[in-house]
């Protein structure tokens, strides 16, 4: 099950040199039910992912790169290609006092910042191990509108797009 919460973002952080950085691209064989191919550095999935906004199903399939370069060829759509930061949020904060079950959750944003044709679009994820935590959950003050609910935003509906 994947919990996450997405977010439009006021500025980068300064220091977002200093983290850890991923490079990725993703296609997507079928967007209803979403079916994606990713490359994340020298790693291969095939994803499914269920019906949801906030949560929803997901299962990820290693492949290898033959497998996935031969997949690439039948995807719909653009092949989005991102840089994804890893920034830990050391003390998280929660509305109404709420305190997660599961303690340390050892959050962090996931802050994608997209190549062409989808830049300068930049989103942060933050996944959650389940609802309460994630509806109770403060953003940093350097992430501003809650997107989670605005399909628009899903990599496989922004596949078929150019902002």
């Amino acid at each position: 099950m994947e919990i996450e919460r997405k977010f439009l973002i006021k500025e980068l952080p300064v220091d977002l040199s200093s983290y850890q950085c991923l490079t990725l691209e993703q296609a997507y064989l079928c967007t209803d039910p979403v079916v994606r191919i990713r490359r994340q550095d020298q790693d291969y999935y095939l994803t499914y992912k269920g019906k949801g906004l906030l949560s929803r199903e997901e299962y990820n399939l290693p492949l290898n790169e033959r497998a996935y370069r031969h997949l690439l060829a039948k995807a719909d759509g653009i092949l989005i290609s991102k840089k994804r930061y890893l920034i830990p949020i050391p003390q998280p904060s929660f509305a109404d006092g709420f305190t997660p079950p599961d303690l340390p959750l050892n959050l962090k944003v996931e802050l994608d910042i997209f190549d062409p044709p989808l830049a300068p679009l930049i989103l942060a994820e933050v996944e959650f191990p389940d609802e309460k935590s994630a509806n109770a959950f403060l953003p940093p003050s350097w992430l501003a509108e809650d997107v989670t609910h605005d399909p628009n935003y899903h990599n496989s509906n922004l596949s078929k797009k150019i902002l």
